[in-house]
């Protein structure tokens, strides 16, 4: 990740990964467009002239408007997948892992708003192939949480009658934060991680 590289909003821009530099521009381009206007109202003109491209130029490193929404979703869930999956592997009770996925999950919705809200918004906007492809890493992220839970209830740490529908709970309370945080708030994305973080543990917590 370029950390110096920010969106109009003032965010990180996490495409460092994407060459050549134009690629990348069109994609930050993309990004802003589709959080500001939706994917569908959105037109690859507009999204040439953010980049201060022709819409030809756009032609050039992507077929279609749809394969850019793919790429900012592919980058996007590989990111996400990896937060929790590295939670969820990593060392401590399942308490610590379960703090660690929130605050971490929530952290980079927040440090990555705009971009986050296309990534996790936007998926029936994309083509049967590629909407398959993105459900399937958010079933794989999805089993991550899960496995946390399992293996917290397993160990008398959390009190969870329901490890299917705590999961989903838990990870639509993180991924919201993409709709409401605000970099100019009182509070700063790590923040809100910790915050997330002690609210879940609340939430599942055995019952003294």
């Amino acid at each position: 990740m370029r950390a110096a590289e920010r969106t109009a909003d003032g965010e990180n821009a996490p495409w460092g990964e994407v060459t050549p530099e134009a690629a990348r521009k069109l994609l930050v381009a993309a990004v802003e467009a589709f959080a500001e206007r939706g994917y569908h109202a959105t037109t690859t003109r507009d999204i040439a002239g953010r980049a201060g491209m022709s819409p030809a130029a756009l032609y050039i490193h992507y077929k279609t408007k749809e394969e850019l929404l793919h790429r900012i979703s592919r980058i996007g869930h590989d990111r996400a997948l990896a937060l929790l999956t590295a939670a969820a592997d990593g060392e401590g009770t399942a308490a610590q892992r379960l703090a660690e996925a929130v605050h971490s999950f929530v952290r980079w919705h927040a440090e990555g708003h705009t971009t986050a809200r296309v990534v996790q918004y936007e998926l029936d906007a994309l083509g049967p192939e590629h909407r398959a492809e993105i459900v399937e890493l958010r079933r794989r992220s999805t089993a991550a949480v899960r496995r946390i839970l399992v293996d917290g209830v397993r160990d008398g740490e959390f009190d969870v009658p329901d490890v299917p529908g705590t999961t989903l709970a838990v990870l639509s309370l993180c991924i919201d934060v993409a709709r409401w945080f605000n970099a100019a708030g009182a509070r700063t994305p790590d923040e809100v991680g910790e915050l997330y973080a002690d609210l879940v543990l609340r939430m599942v917590a055995t019952q003294k």
